[in-house]
């Protein structure tokens, strides 16, 4: 199967960088699918499930990532978002207080910026708890 370049950069380090051959990200209106010569574009994602293929291996890759962008240009696949973790990495009992906190915030009378502060923890936290529920399963090949 062809195959394309993924770099994946969070804040912090980068993710990965190299062969791929198809790409699932969380984009706002569900998961966009990326395959090897897709049309060059932009797109904004959420918090969620990135999910990549390596040539070579039968199973996907999985990373829990925050907001951030796609770009894809001749054959080159770009991601940056502010975080991006294994699933296996994730602490659940951290998450779980990240969450517990989130629902407290939004319970508290705050300003929009606050408000929306608040979705995004809370957002972000249960996309690492998901993940983590699943991070015994074949699924995860990282």
């Amino acid at each position: 199967m062809a195959a394309f370049w993924l770099k994946v950069i969070a804040s912090d380090h980068v993710f990965y960088n190299g062969n791929c051959e198809s790409l699932v990200v969380p984009a706002h209106d569900g998961e966009v699918g990326i395959l090897p010569h897709r049309e060059a574009m932009i797109l904004a994602i959420q918090e969620g499930e990135l999910r990549f293929r390596v040539p070579g291996e039968n199973q996907y890759r999985e990373a829990v990532v925050g907001i951030g962008i796609v770009q894809v240009a001749n054959n080159r696949v770009t991601v940056v978002v502010d975080t991006a973790e294994r699933p296996e990495d994730i602490d659940e009992v951290r998450a779980r207080q990240a969450l517990e906190r989130a629902q407290e915030q939004l319970r508290q009378k705050q300003s929009i910026r606050e408000y929306y502060m608040s979705k995004a923890s809370m957002a972000r936290a249960l996309s690492r708890l998901k993940a983590s529920q699943h991070k015994g399963s074949e699924y995860h090949g990282l």
